[in-house]
């Protein structure tokens, strides 16, 4: 679907993307992720034709990006991290310039923008001035000016940033949605965000790609041994002397805590389940009770610090510094001084 070769992104004397290759495959959901500064934007800004390269290559569904540009926007729904919005208008008179633009039949615009609109859950504000909706709903027509024209894959660039916890969990349902028929493409810097919604994760860092695979297997592949941690009804020399009996045990860490006592154990074994049942049958045989015991597994942020040396943004956040300052996109219209819709 999307193939990635060698690409490479230079101002002047920094290098924004070094060498970026990969390929995406059709009907999947997958998160972008990187630290600020790490290549994101300008990267989808190179796919979506809307930046030139300094070398390498891009195919959309085996169009060249830069030889045939017209035929390989045709197969992509882009939005922004800044959604391309006309403030003076409204949700539909916007649609139909933006549908109008994309080259669509003038006699199916009228039914194209009444689909997305349905799909993005913006008809019942249609009617109203954009620069009147709240950024919940300003996203959704964003999307929704993506979703025109059918493309086969659709790109967003941090689609949840400024909105309210709501917002946020309304979005990830239509993105989750849209991936149903289309190939989606999803930046963010909430990591929760990329984990509950993506089949694929694609982590770059100093415009080089240094992971791509499921969630799943990323966490498998950073977990290294068997680690389990649990809260017992015994006293950190008594659970010591249990776990001491159960083979395998590469490190123990043992803490007490007012007649309980919390343990994390190491093995080398690859299997924790089969270190949590024999940990569990030498407290039986102890005769102390395990009030909870679970398997530690590498969270996405352990290993999104582990490949990048950077924490990730809180998921509050608001709003983050531009990643590639050059070659970010403007705003057809400064955006105005929001009037929050009471009815999102």
């Amino acid at each position: 679907m999307i193939e990635v070769k060698h690409l490479t992104k230079r101002y002047g004397n920094h290098t924004a993307v070094s060498d970026l290759s990969f390929t995406i495959e059709q009907g999947q959901i997958y998160g972008f992720l990187g630290p600020n500064g790490a290549g994101k934007s300008t990267t989808m800004n190179i796919m979506t034709g809307c930046l030139a390269a300094t070398s390498g290559e891009v195919f959309i569904d085996g169009h060249d990006i830069f030889e045939e540009p017209m035929e390989a926007k045709k197969c992509i729904g882009y939005l922004p991290e800044q959604p391309p919005l006309y403030l003076d208008r409204t949700p539909r008179e916007y649609l139909t310039f933006v549908a109008r633009a994309k080259g669509l039949p003038e006699k199916e615009i009228p039914a194209h923008v009444d689909h997305v609109m349905e799909v993005t859950q913006t008809t019942d504000v249609a009617n109203r001035l954009i620069k009147n909706l709240s950024k919940g709903y300003k996203q959704r027509v964003g999307i929704a000016q993506a979703l025109l024209g059918d493309p086969e894959i659709i790109i967003l660039d941090e689609p949840t940033v400024g909105l309210d916890p709501r917002q946020i969990i309304e979005i990830r349902e239509l993105i989750g949605r849209l991936g149903e028929s289309h190939t989606v493409i999803l930046s963010s810097h909430i990591l929760s965000e990329v984990q509950a919604i993506c089949k694929t994760i694609l982590i770059i860092s100093q415009g080089k790609l240094v992971a791509c695979d499921t969630p799943e297997n990323l966490e498998k592949l950073f977990a290294g041994t068997a680690t389990v941690e649990l809260e017992a009804l015994a006293s950190g020399a008594e659970a010591e002397q249990i776990l001491g009996t159960v083979p395998g045990i590469t490190h123990l860490e043992v803490t007490n805590g007012g007649g309980t006592c919390h343990a994390r154990v190491e093995s080398g074994r690859e299997d924790d389940r089969n270190l949590c049942a024999d940990i569990f049958f030498a407290f039986s045989h102890a005769g102390k009770a395990i009030v909870s015991m679970g398997a530690a597994r590498a969270s996405l942020e352990d290993i999104f610090i582990e490949l990048t040396g950077a924490k990730p943004e809180e998921p509050h956040t608001a709003h983050k510094p531009a990643e590639d300052a050059p070659g970010d996109l403007p705003e057809p219209a400064p955006e105005a001084e929001e009037k929050e819709d009471e009815n999102e």
